[in-house]
Order: C-alpha cells, then structure tokens, then sequence
C-alpha cells in the first residue's frame, strides 16, 4: 500500500465518500509531486480490497491486496507512457528506440477485453490512466469512445498535472477531485520527518511538491549543475553563455530551464514586491539585479523558457538549447534592454 500523505487526507476523504456511488470516471487533478498517482493506486486497491479498514484503507492481507501489491489483479490496468515503465534494470526498445512519453492508442486498444469482461471478482474493474494528459490525440479519443458507452461497474481513474491539455469531452465526462498543494510548514515538517536536512530549501526548489523535493534531496539529481547555474546568473554581465552551456549540457534540460523560470519569477517578485518565492537566501542579488532588468524584457524572456521547456522533450541538442536561452538571459541586462 502506497503512503496517503497528511496534506492528502481531505482529497482521500472525499474519495471514500464516492464509494457507494461511483461515476464512470473520475479525475484526480493537482500539482505534480504531491502524492496524487498513490493516492489513486491506494483508491484503486480499497475497492478491489476484501476487508478495507474503517478509514477505507486496503487491507494488505487478503488475496485481492497482494495480487495487486504484485502487480497481477487481474481487475486493476494501469496506463501510463513506456518511459514511466523504465527501471534500473531494464533495457531500452528493440532497435535502441527511446521509450514513448506519450500513451499511445494501442495502449488503449488493448484495453477492450478488459473493459468488455465481467469482474474476476465480481466487483470493479478498474483502469488508472496516468498522467492522462500524456495520452495523444488518438488515445483520448479512443478513452472517449469508451466513456460514451460504459460498461457496468467499469472505473476510470484519470490522474494528472495538466487538466487544461485533456480534450473538454473527456473533463465533462468526468467527476473531477482536486488535490490541493500543502501548505510550505507542512511540506516542511513532513520532509524534516523524512530526514532531509534543509527542508524548505528543498521544497523551495522542488516548486512546493513535498515528493518531488524529497526525491531531488535524496538522489542529488541535477544539484551541482543547478550550482553551477545559480553561480553565474546572479553575475549575468560577466556570464560566458557558450563556456557555461559547455558544463551543463550533460544535465536534463527540462530541470535547468525549470531553475531559470524559478529564478526569473523572483526576479519579477522582487521587482515588484520585494520577495522571492524560490530563491529567498538570494534576496539580496535579486533585488540588485532586478532593478536593471526590463519587466517587458523578462516577460518576453519567461515566454522563450516556456517554449525551450516544451521543446525539451524532443531529440534536440542540449548544449545548443543551452547556448540560447543563456544568451537571451545575458542580452536582458544589456544597457539597450533596460
């Protein structure tokens, strides 16, 4: 069984009180780091569970709990892209093919047995789609077929980060739950139980996700680089685009262009108000900087990450990525700019 997290107990609460009347769908939408996916696992588990105890937690002693803690209940699918499906020790595709981001539509397709057969147990059949916002045009459409002709006592369970990107038929056919973020002092003290040394800085750099800190102050993914980047940043005159983007381009794209929004929203935060969200220990250089930097300029250059961020996914060449976005960042502080 998966943790449910303290902050989760009122989304967990409220899906307890669907028991008794199920919809055909249900959406469970929040920020991503926040406990959503184990909290829909747990759900999923608790109605296929024999005894579920009086919080509607499952059991983890019948035999329903441990084919499904094996991965085998033969009433529970969970859909997700191949690259979620990686471990350590598994290998990449026949042909050296990277693993999809996308739930393809042979992944729903494969799916209309199990949505046509009757429960092995009698009850749920349950099919847990996550992120669903990672479904392509064909998969929602094909997922939409299915929720305009269910099928008695068949559950989807649609979790994700970004329910703006899901097709307004599928949201409409949905009962939706949001999961809310926890607040920076419960964050906080559940990292601190979980022993990480500088909890709100952590938090602080995760964007406010407990997990999603946790997992950084854990595996120390990507903490030299984002030194190293923070370090020449806060010098942008002095900044050596093409020497810098030569260290960073073994790092993931997506977490160095993740850093610099962080960073440009405190510069428009100190601009603005005199705070800083993400960066507070650097108050001081913020605001520095922030008083000869454009607010136009810093709009224009948060849209360029915006558009690098999605552009991050695909087979680009990371140094060159790199290489123009630094060069954008240093040419906002150009005499010209302000």
């Amino acid at each position: 069984m998966k943790e449910v997290y303290p902050w989760n107990l009122e989304a967990w609460n409220s899906l307890n009180g669907l028991r008794t009347h199920l919809p055909n769908a249900l959406l469970i939408k929040g920020a991503a780091g926040i406990g959503k996916l184990d909290m829909a696992i747990n759900f999923a588990q608790s109605l296929l569970c024999e005894t579920p105890n009086e919080q509607g937690l499952p059991c983890c002693e019948c035999d329903s709990c441990r084919w499904f803690e094996q991965g085998v209940h033969p009433d529970f699918r969970l859909v997700q892209p191949d690259i979620l499906n990686i471990t350590e020790d598994s290998s990449e595709k026949e042909g050296g093919k990277k693993p999809s981001r996308e739930i393809s539509v042979d992944q729903i397709r494969a799916l209309a047995n199990f949505a046509n057969l009757t429960a092995h147990r009698g009850g749920y059949r349950i099919i847990l789609i996550h992120p669903a916002e990672a479904m392509n045009s064909n998969s929602a459409n094909a997922v939409l077929k299915t929720l305009e002709e269910p099928t008695d006592k068949l559950l989807f369970v649609l979790v994700t980060h970004k329910p703006q990107q899901l097709l307004p038929t599928i949201l409409s056919r949905c009962l939706s739950l949001t999961v809310k973020t926890p607040s920076i002092d419960t964050g906080a003290e559940w990292l601190k139980q979980q022993g990480v040394s500088n909890p709100e800085n952590a938090l602080s750099q995760s964007g406010f996700a407990p997990l999603q800190a946790l997992h950084l102050a854990e595996d120390g993914e990507g903490t030299e680089e984002r030194n190293i980047l923070l370090s020449a940043i806060t010098r942008p005159t002095q900044l050596d685009a093409l020497s810098l983007a030569d260290k960073l381009q073994r790092s993931q794209p997506v977490l160095i262009i993740h850093c610099l929004q962080q960073w440009c929203y405190d510069l428009a935060s100190t601009k603005l108000t005199g705070q800083a969200r993400y960066f507070p220990e650097k108050l001081d250089e913020l605001k520095k900087l922030s008083a000869n930097i454009s607010c136009m300029r810093l709009l224009g250059y948060q849209r360029e990450l915006s558009t690098a961020k999605r552009e991050a996914f695909h087979p680009l060449n990371p140094k060159l990525q790199f290489e123009s976005i630094l060069l954008s960042y240093r040419q906002m502080f150009s005499s010209s700019s302000v």
